[in-house]
């Protein structure tokens, strides 16, 4: 029988292009979080990461959410949510106060804090994430715990996703109809960043890319933090779409081939292996299935990756990570499960490249320990390490903070809006 709701309970939401996902997880005395249950259902109204039909999108959110509460024996009420679709920003803008060189006390933190949160202004889109991060005293930056400490000048470096209006509330629409209240709804690369990246790769560097169903979401993290984000249109399923038009298939079939016998790297076998491919409207009495070579099949499959590839390669180059070839790039999603994926994408970055798997987490069930639910991980491990926001004590607070600019920040508002 199902309990009812614990405060150390917390509930991921991660609603894609293919999936809609669950995890119910409970935070123990040692601060870890152990899987209580997870549940998964086929997303049908969701294209490119945008909710396309509410209706659908609320069912198969209603349902997942029950699969994982049936397998961890309680009730929940709300949820941590992943936005995964185009158009995410994200800036790092810098405020900054004046002390005369008095110690530090927590009002003037307090003070600073204030002054990053009533002067954020995004020019219409929607602020996810509002996080103080680094501090500077004068000249010294990086600085963890000021207080105490005695300078002129105090500052803050202030970490700001944001995202278009639109989307984020359809999102949060389709959650609250299934029942749920949205504790937050969280940028996908940061919750994903949680559970891939060491905290060693964000602060060194890492190119973080999120390979979806309709989505691929290239993210740069660099001391400590996200600080690039760019999104390309394509994704798994356009792989699965290209198999089925070439070999006149249904989509389900099409996926079915990509994972069994797909691969982004060739092998000498590839011309003599033979695979059975359903034609679209079944195998009637007296018709038989074609018949395609593995070689046929990884040549469609590749055509794709090479304008994948190319695009991920343009992003990273926009967002800035040209650095030393050691820079490591880091595969997750759904599409990263592809055989050879990592090895074909290291060929054309010429960067190491390592698939992410979630970790971090006790108890994941095998099923949802791939790539294909890093986000859903790291949405928990997100949740769990109770982030500060300046947007408020609400973490999940959807308005914009708005306020008239006071002349100790104009260096933030000029810093974030240069950005837009």
């Amino acid at each position: 029988m199902a309990q009812g709701r614990s405060d150390k309970l917390i509930t991921a939401l991660d609603i894609g292009s293919s999936k809609v996902c669950a995890l119910i997880a409970e935070k123990t005395e040692s601060g870890e979080l152990n899987v209580l249950g997870t549940g998964q259902r086929e997303s049908r109204g969701v294209r490119r990461g945008y909710v396309a039909d509410m209706e659908r999108t609320e069912v198969a959110i209603r349902e997942a959410v029950e699969q994982a509460e049936r397998i961890a024996g309680v009730n929940i009420e709300d949820v941590w949510a992943g936005f995964s679709a185009g158009g995410l920003v994200s800036r790092v803008a810098s405020v900054e106060v004046e002390l005369g060189g008095h110690r530090i006390e927590q009002s003037d933190i307090d003070d600073l804090l204030d002054a990053g949160r009533n002067s954020i202004d995004p020019e219409g889109r929607m602020v996810l994430h509002a996080q103080p991060t680094l501090y500077t005293l004068d000249d010294v930056r990086g600085v963890k715990k000021p207080l105490g400490l005695h300078a002129d000048k105090l500052g803050v470096d202030i970490h700001v996703v944001a995202a278009d209006s639109s989307p984020v509330r359809n999102l949060d629409l389709s959650v609250r109809s299934a029942h749920l209240a949205v504790k937050a709804i969280v940028a996908s690369p940061i919750a994903t960043g949680l559970a891939c990246l060491s905290d060693e790769e964000r602060e060194l560097g890492v190119a973080l890319v999120e390979l979806g169903a309709g989505v691929t979401n290239v993210s740069l993290f660099a001391g400590g933090m996200l600080v690039g984000l760019a999104a390309i249109p394509y994704g798994g399923q356009d792989i699965t779409d290209d198999i089925a038009s070439a070999f006149g298939t249904r989509r389900s079939q099409a996926e079915r081939i990509k994972c069994f016998y797909g691969s982004a790297t060739t092998s000498p076998r590839d011309n003599h292996d033979m695979i059975d491919v359903a034609p679209m409207a079944g195998l009637e009495e007296g018709t038989e299935a074609q018949r395609i070579t593995r070689a046929q099949l990884i040549s469609v499959i590749r055509q794709r990756l090479d304008i994948l590839s190319g695009e991920i390669a343009a992003a990273l180059k926009q967002l800035g990570f040209a650095g030393p070839v050691g820079r490591q790039v880091v595969l997750t999603g759904g599409g990263a499960e592809l055989k050879g994926i990592a090895d074909y994408i290291q060929g054309v970055l010429g960067r190491a490249v390592r698939i992410g798997r979630p970790r971090g987490l006790l108890a994941l069930p095998e099923a949802h320990a791939g790539p294909a639910f890093a986000t859903m991980a790291g949405l928990a491990l997100y949740a769990a390490s109770n982030p500060v926001d300046l947007r408020g004590s609400d973490p999940g607070r959807l308005d914009t903070p708005r306020s008239s600019p006071t002349g100790l920040v104009h260096r933030l508002i000029a810093a974030f809006r240069s950005g837009y």
